[in-house]
């Protein structure tokens, strides 16, 4: 199923990004469009028809957890090397809907207070309750990528997480969350080019680190881990998706339409009114 607005797809975005068993990360061209025939212009015609009715089915979504007491909710989690887009997926994409419905949350660099916990102990505190649309830029997945690239925890530890993330996720899945998980995949060339734009533009600099040089060094051992990710924690109740995310506006389009189609399945319906309206409009008029 295509999302109902967008009119280019000819393939089911969460069915053609999908990491199905025999994945191979190296594979995937980040310069190609997989299952939109449409081109950058049309694309902005989809993003905004999109956005009207990713606006709508939020609303719906939201409005029958607080009448009808819904268990469902979505959570897109993002991951990404730095410049990949993740900060254009929000700004377009979830940006596009009513804040109140949006539960958004950046994990940075653990606290000492949370290094002193397991690792999803912070997590766990961010879930989206129901009627909510959860965004996760980065994630637990840093305990295993960064984790598992920069040595920061010992290999045994590494490699309990990858069972400990299954098992959380399948609960928050037997709870009524949809988990959306996006790897925004980008080539080591393009990752240049975003950063050297960010040191030429004085508007960018602050969105330069000089630490991303340094983990560029380490890219064939990131994309190592994200395999091993992909292996480990692609199920059945929460797989991964693989956006080709070299070009800006297919990486954007790709998000909106994995996060309509689910939305679509859940079908979120506007909650019947608890009261007489007939009766509401009489009394109202006499006021």
């Amino acid at each position: 199923m295509t999302a109902t607005s967008q009119r280019y797809w000819d393939a089911d975005a969460r069915e053609i990004l999908r990491v199905n068993e025999g994945f191979v990360l190296t594979s995937v061209d980040p310069e190609a469009t997989p299952g939109y025939s449409g081109d950058k212009e049309q694309s902005a015609e989809d993003l905004a028809a999109g956005a009207q009715e990713l606006s709508e089915l939020q609303e719906r979504l939201y409005a029958q957890s607080r009448v009808d007491a819904t268990d469902a909710s979505v959570l897109l989690v993002l991951q990404a090397m730095d410049s990949a887009g993740k900060g254009g997926i929000i700004r377009h994409v979830v940006g596009s809907v009513d804040p109140q419905g949006i539960a958004l949350t950046s994990f940075k660099k653990p606290t000492p207070e949370e290094l002193a916990q397991d690792f999803l102990w912070r997590v766990e505190k961010r879930v989206p309750e129901p009627g909510f649309i959860g965004v996760f830029d980065r994630s637990h997945y840093e305990d295993v990528l960064i984790g598992r690239v920069r040595e920061l925890a010992p290999p045994e530890e590494i490699e309990r997480r990858y069972g400990a993330i299954n098992d959380f996720e399948k609960r928050l899945t037997d709870a009524g969350t949809r988990i959306i998980k996006v790897m925004l995949n980008i080539s080591y060339e393009e990752q240049r080019a975003r950063l050297m734009e960010r040191l030429e533009r004085p508007d960018k600099h602050w969105k330069y680190n000089p630490g991303d040089v340094d983990e560029r060094a380490m890219w064939p051992h990131y994309m190592s881990a994200y395999q091993t990710a992909f292996e480990r924690t692609s199920t059945e109740y929460a797989p991964w998706h693989v956006v080709p995310a070299n070009r800006k506006w297919y990486a954007r389009l790709a998000v909106q339409a994995l996060l309509l189609e689910t939305i679509e399945v859940i079908d979120p319906q506007w909650p019947p009114a608890n009261f007489d309206i007939a009766e509401e409009k009489e009394r109202l008029a006499a006021t």
